[in-house]
């Protein structure tokens, strides 16, 4: 069975019960996880500990997707046995600040595609920094970015609530900017998970979000970049 993701369903969750399902080398796989791998969404691995029912704990260095399992990469997989009970701490800090990058990178997404029809071309979030390139043409990229941003955080200060739900792949598919990823379509499953921040934006979206807009507290750029004629990059991190 896959391994159950229960940051799908609770984006808050920071610590969770799960079973060891099998172990290969460092990797430990779980039945069920909070833990957030790599690369799934654009964002950076969860990081945390597992603990065992003696008391013992084990890193969680990394954590990557793979093929519908998750591997939790551990500094020491031999304290662990398949079958064995554990508890999953995360590095919510760590967490936490992603979260708010995440949810911002939607709204930046939104105001740049409805203003120039700019798609996101490809982009990494991690606790510190988060990156957006777009492919967008217009003149003035840098001032058109900068503005885009001066109104994400106009629209994050509104504190919206942010709603995640389920909706059939193809009733998804039919909502008007559903994907703003240029040439990339979400996975071939049943049932897509959608994040809405209503008036705003409507995605496909797998990862972890805030609750409420203002929970971001404000981006700002850090620098930005041309990557080419249409493709525009820009980095940046939360204002606080």
């Amino acid at each position: 069975m896959p391994t159950k993701l229960l940051y799908q369903e609770d984006s808050y969750l920071k610590e969770f019960d799960a079973v060891v399902t099998r172990i290969e080398g460092d990797e430990v796989y779980l039945d069920q996880t909070a833990f957030h791998p790599r690369p799934s969404g654009g964002l950076d691995a969860d990081r945390g500990v597992l603990l065992l029912p003696d008391g013992s704990s084990v890193r969680v260095v990394d954590v990557v997707s793979k093929g519908g399992d998750v591997a939790h990469v551990v500094e020491d997989a031999s304290m662990l046995s398949p079958g064995v009970r554990v508890r999953g701490v995360l590095d919510w800090e760590r967490r936490y600040r992603m979260m708010r990058l995440h949810t911002a990178s939607h709204i930046l997404a939104a105001v740049l595609y409805q203003r120039y029809g700019a798609r996101v071309t490809g982009g990494h979030i991690a606790p510190d920094m988060a990156r957006d390139d777009f492919e967008i043409q217009v003149e003035d990229w840098k001032r058109a970015i900068e503005e885009a941003v001066e109104e994400t955080n106009r629209i994050a200060s509104r504190c919206i609530e942010v709603r995640v739900y389920w909706l059939p792949r193809s009733e998804a598919l039919r909502i008007p900017g559903i994907v703003k990823l240029a040439d990339r379509l979400p996975p071939e499953v049943e049932r897509l998970r959608i994040v809405e921040i209503p008036g705003v934006d409507i995605q496909a979206d797998g990862g972890p979000h805030v609750r409420n807009t203002c929970e971001i507290g404000g981006i700002r750029i850090v620098k930005m970049q041309s990557r080419g004629k249409r493709r525009k990059r820009v980095y940046y991190t939360l204002a606080g």
